[in-house]
């Protein structure tokens, strides 16, 4: 089978329902299949999907990446510190705002595995995205070190 483009996942003909599903669905998926339903919270399975999934975004510059990242509703990121090989990205109103605290627990990894793909893409050199601040975790938002 051929590989999906972003573009074709764009094209919805739905008659019935709308182009969107609940915030709960993508959640369940998320924290109750991978996180919970795979080994060692799914990390591998969700660094390696979200990398696929960042690195195939139509976009051309980290500005672009961080514009499309809120317009598909993952979150608001802004960069909040710049360092000479490494970014600090906060990302506000993230899926999993309002959930329980579970202290210790950083559930976020796919949203910073798909920056990670997105910035290597538009850098064209490896980069390593690390989640640091999750809301689960009981932190104000969630934040990840950006390493070019």
């Amino acid at each position: 089978m051929e590989d999906f483009s972003f573009e074709e996942l764009k094209s919805i003909d739905r008659k019935m329902l709308s182009n969107s599903v609940p915030l709960e669905l993508y959640r369940a998926i998320r924290l109750i299949g991978m996180y919970q339903g795979l080994p060692m919270h799914g990390k591998s399975t969700t660094a390696t999907i979200g990398r696929k999934i960042g690195g195939s975004l139509p976009v051309k510059s980290v500005d672009e990446a961080l514009k499309l990242f809120e317009t598909l509703n993952i979150g608001i990121p802004s960069i909040v510190e710049k360092k000479s090989n490494e970014v600090t990205v906060q990302v506000d109103d993230c899926f999993c705002k309002g959930l329980p605290h579970k202290e210790g627990h950083l559930v976020c990894d796919l949203e910073g595995a798909i920056l990670e793909g997105a910035f290597t893409k538009i850098l064209n050199k490896r980069v390593k995205a690390k989640e640091t601040k999750c809301n689960v975790n009981g932190d104000g938002c969630c934040e990840y070190q950006v390493k070019m």
